[in-house]
């Protein structure tokens, strides 16, 4: 059904959806039951002429059981919505897979750099390929996230993931992420972060395998060999 409006690109994305479909349906059904009883009793104890109004305390137990049996019917609702919530957000905060790459995101005003690790397949190594407003990924490979902010408080928004994640200066927050489809998708700041916020987007590019690999080849730096050099030595063999 959401996947009609915003397209699904995540492992976890349906289990998201599935908690907001739930919620929508438990909400929808008793709004639309308590709007059938409140315009049936509008009707039915509507100002009548000769007919004299009648004051109901709603003490005896023929009152109470319209208020109490709808009361702990809600909370069926409720104890279901809060165990699904649960359920998914142990898996998407807290449960992280073991990661098959890792992924530096860092927020500033008002700009989004990523840091991948480049063909080792490990950050903070000379082949790491820094890029602005554009993340790299490969299709159905685990990432994890190293998620901060150089300056405000910033969000980390990637809507086809059901992703988002609050990005706080100081802190490095862990998560991760799984796409399953290939394309390009909007990242958002959705956090309010000063007069530039609405112009700070970026791109996730969910490659399959081998564009992954050009593209790791094409951006990796080139690094310079660095074989030794032997000095130079006299005649007699002596430096």
């Amino acid at each position: 059904m959401i996947e009609q409006y915003v397209e699904s690109a995540s492992s976890f994305a349906g289990d998201i959806d599935g908690v907001i479909i739930l919620v929508l349906f438990a909400v929808g059904f008793w709004f639309i039951l308590a709007e059938v009883v409140f315009f049936w009793l509008i009707l039915k104890f509507r100002a009548k002429p000769g007919v004299k109004a009648q004051y109901v305390s709603g003490e005896k137990p023929h009152e109470k059981k319209w208020v109490t049996i709808p009361h702990y019917a809600t909370l069926v609702f409720d104890v279901a919505i809060v165990f699904m919530a649960v359920k998914v957000w142990h898996e998407v905060k807290i449960n992280m897979p073991e990661a098959n790459s890792t992924v530096r995101v860092i927020a500033q005003q008002w700009a989004w750099t990523f840091v991948h690790p480049g063909p080792d397949n490990k950050l903070d190594t000379p082949d790491d390929i820094t890029t602005v407003d554009e993340l790299h990924v490969e299709l159905n490979k685990t990432y994890h996230f190293e998620l901060t902010s150089r300056d405000v408080l910033h969000s980390f928004s990637v809507p086809v993931f059901r992703l988002k994640q609050d990005a706080i200066p100081g802190r490095i927050i862990k998560g991760w992420f799984q796409p399953t489809k290939t394309g390009q998708y909007d990242i958002q700041c959705t956090e309010i972060c000063g007069i530039g916020h609405g112009i700070m987007p970026a791109r996730i590019f969910i490659e399959n395998e081998a564009q992954h690999r050009l593209w790791n080849q094409a951006n990796a730096p080139k690094l310079a060999d660095a074989a030794p050099t032997t000095p130079p030595t006299s005649a007699g063999g002596m430096p």
